[in-house]
C-alpha cells in the first residue's frame, strides 16, 4: 500500500507549514485527489489515521475531495469531463484528446491552530 508513503509525504508538509506559521496543531487537511493519480482515497483516508499519530496531525480531519477527468480534444477543441477507461471527447467523440486534470493530487488547504 503506497498510500502510506504518500501521506507520510504529505504530512511532512504540513507540519513543515505549522512549524512556519507557529501552530501548535492542524485542524484540517483538504486534499483533492484525480481518479488518475494511482492515489485510492479510502487508502488514504486509512493510512492518514496510522501516518498522524504523534504529530501536529494527530487530531486533524483529512478532507477528500475527487477531481473529474478533464480532456481538450484536439479535433473540435472542446474541452470535457471523460471516464478513466475512455479518454474521449465528450462533445464528438473522437479520441484524440489530450489530458487536462484528473492525475493530479493536490494538498488544497491546511487549517491549523496558533493559539
Amino acid at each position: 500500500m503506497h498510500e502510506l508513503s504518500v501521506c507520510q509525504s504529505l504530512l511532512n508538509q504540513v507540519e513543515k507549514l505549522a512549524r512556519q506559521h507557529q501552530a501548535h496543531q492542524v485542524a484540517s487537511i483538504k486534499v483533492q485527489i484525480g481518479p488518475l493519480s494511482g492515489v485510492v482515497p479510502e487508502l488514504l483516508a486509512h493510512a492518514f489515521q496510522i501516518a498522524c499519530a504523534d504529530t501536529l496531525a494527530a487530531s486533524a480531519e483529512l478532507i477528500l475531495e475527487t477531481l473529474p477527468i478533464r480532456v481538450h480534444c484536439q479535433i473540435c477543441g472542446a474541452d470535457s469531463e471523460a471516464t478513466p477507461n475512455q479518454l474521449i471527447c465528450g462533445v464528438c467523440g473522437d479520441w484524440h484528446t489530450q489530458l487536462l486534470s484528473g492525475d493530479e493530487m493536490l494538498l488544497l488547504s491546511v487549517e491549523l491552530l496558533t493559539e
